[in-house]
């Protein structure tokens, strides 16, 4: 396949275009094309349904394309690209529930939220992307994830084509994963979460934030504060969506944060590291951390036009860059933490279509003369 504006074929009122690039369509500015269909308010999903079969594969959704790595040579499997908006409201005893469409914007409910003071997502603003696809990865920032405050969830059933509805415990839910995550089973077409209406936000659980607020940890603050000061938090890390700044073509945090045991977190506290445990009972640490303290430095190229973000230590795509490329810098630093401390990292961004270079990324790796475990090279010593 090769790129271009896009032919047309209409099936109903459902439009499909054809070899649109993706790389238009995501964060990292990465990928080639693929068949597009556009889910709007004035689809009808059905349509939609009748438009995929002759793929005879479920088609694979994007919203705002923020956590995602397309294969430079795209995917055969249709796109669709959901722009479905709006939210409703209703309450029910001392909560309000809010039933939101799936591509509706992550940032404008959160703006929406603290307009209307209702607490419970207010950490997650800055966060790019859809309200679809917070119940895929349990989207989470600063001490509060969707699982919080989901209670339910309605998707497309591929496998048994039909409209189904989840509860919160059926999405199975976990840290950044759920059922929905790397399967293209389910279509989610609207999310419903349960908030409080209060003036004061919940109460702050994360040390980093409560650091930026200086206020002690559980302190409850107004929902706008909150959400100022982790978007300037995120803006000093160039997790902020802005095309002025040579750091946004970024798929965000590249990596989870692994789980290590009490001895870990130990040893890596002393080392300056800050492992936080999760609602699920978890201790984590941030992998920004772990390849700072394995000695990458910000701004380091990492393959040809892959660099390290010169703000985070995340990776961030310029001029030049490749999906195969900023798959394999990924997995240079992967193999260079495990080396250094014996600590595996996981790939978060979802990876569409194929790619060697995806093989090496996401396959277990195996240490021939490790150091010892959870000691870092002698350049990290002046990490702090």
């Amino acid at each position: 396949m090769s790129a271009s504006t896009g032919q047309e074929e209409t099936h109903n009122i459902v439009t499909a275009r054809t070899a649109v690039s993706l790389a238009a369509l995501t964060t990292l500015q990465l990928g080639g094309p693929a068949n597009v269909i556009d889910a709007d308010n004035d689809r009808d999903f059905r349509d939609i349904v009748e438009l995929v079969k002759p793929w005879a594969s479920p088609p694979v959704c994007l919203g705002w394309g923020s956590n995602v790595l397309v294969a430079d040579r795209g995917t055969d499997l249709p796109v669709l690209l959901m722009r479905t908006t709006g939210i409703s409201a209703r309450n029910q005893d001392d909560q309000v529930l809010l039933t939101v469409q799936a591509g509706h914007s992550l940032p404008d409910l959160v703006d929406y939220c603290r307009a209307e003071n209702l607490i419970g997502i207010e950490t997650l603003a800055g966060v790019p992307g859809t309200v679809g696809a917070m119940p895929i990865q349990n989207v989470g920032a600063y001490g509060q994830e969707t699982a919080d405050t989901l209670t339910e969830v309605v998707a497309w059933d591929w496998q048994t084509q039909q409209q189904v509805t989840l509860t919160a415990a059926d999405c199975a839910l976990g840290h950044r994963t759920s059922r929905f995550k790397r399967s293209h089973r389910w279509s989610i077409l609207q999310v419903t979460f349960a908030l409080t209406r209060s003036h004061l936000s919940a109460p702050i659980t994360y040390r980093e934030l409560a650091t930026a607020l200086d206020v002690p940890l559980d302190s409850r603050l107004p929902l706008t504060d909150i959400a100022d000061a982790v978007i300037a938090v995120r803006r000093r890390k160039g997790m902020v969506l802005d095309p002025s700044d040579p750091d946004n073509r970024s798929a965000g945090s590249i990596f989870l944060g692994p789980v290590i045991d009490a001895h870990q977190a130990e040893t890596l506290q002393r080392k300056g590291g800050s492992p936080h445990t999760y609602n699920d009972g978890h201790t984590r640490i941030g992998s920004s951390w772990l390849l700072r303290a394995a000695g990458y430095e910000l701004g380091q190229e990492i393959t040809p036009g892959v660099r390290v973000s010169s703000k985070h230590h995340t990776l961030v795509a310029d001029t030049g860059a490749t999906a195969a490329g900023f798959a394999a810098a990924s997995s240079t630093l992967r193999a260079h933490v495990h080396q250094a401390t014996g600590i595996t990292l996981t790939f978060e961004p979802d990876l569409i279509g194929h790619e060697p270079a995806y093989t090496e990324l996401t396959q277990p790796l195996t240490t021939t003369n490790p150091t010892s475990p959870h000691a870092f090279p002698d350049r990290s010593k002046a990490v702090s």
